[in-house]
């Protein structure tokens, strides 16, 4: 059983560009040694890893505001950053919509694995990573969001969005925390 599973949100290739000028790729690159070092202890000490992962249609429902086409299903853009490094007992998680809890299975996943707490890292930490933590709390699971493996286009943006939920009354039913602090955690189930 895995009391822990990990959710990496949207660390697509249609979403960052290794490399790339532009703002959330080059915030979202600093955050890949953080995720890898997470989804390493997640497995070393038998807990889950999630990719959940933005896969649209063409001509789907979210294109209609200011958000364009992109991690298209078939396009392969839907899937995972190569350097994040997918093992075959990782779960690729394809989703429709912000919450990677929101019209999938993930709920009922977590259940099967005996999970009672999900972390959450990934893009974007005021939209996609918070709605999934909040969504997480709602199916009564606990939620942690990891401060240095989230990212969004600013850093302030990234920051005030933490701050609001870092000392929530719903403490410690959602954390933040660092990624150091959660292999800690991670290596005391081990002792």
């Amino acid at each position: 059983m895995s009391r822990y599973a990990l959710l990496i949100v949207d660390m697509i290739k249609d979403n960052v560009q290794i490399g790339g000028k532009g703002p959330l790729d080059v915030e979202a690159a600093k955050i890949i040694p953080s995720i890898n070092r997470l989804s390493d202890a997640f497995r070393r000490t038998g807990q889950k890893v999630v990719f959940a992962c933005d896969s649209f249609m063409e001509g789907d429902f979210i294109f209609g505001g200011r958000m364009k086409p992109h991690a298209i299903r078939g396009t392969g853009g839907d899937h995972p950053l190569p350097e994040l490094g997918m093992q075959p007992s990782d779960l690729f998680l394809p989703k429709r919509r912000m919450s990677s809890f929101h019209k999938t299975d993930l709920d009922q996943t977590l259940r099967t694995w005996g999970a009672e707490t999900v972390v959450v890292c990934g893009i974007v930490t005021n939209v996609c990573v918070l709605l999934t933590a909040m969504d997480a709390i709602q199916n009564d699971f606990k939620a942690v969001i990891i401060r240095d493996a989230c990212a969004c286009h600013k850093p302030e943006i990234h920051e005030m969005t933490l701050g609001l939920y870092d000392p929530l009354i719903l403490y410690p039913l959602i954390r933040i925390m660092t990624a150091d602090e959660m292999v800690t955690e991670l290596d005391a189930l081990s002792l």
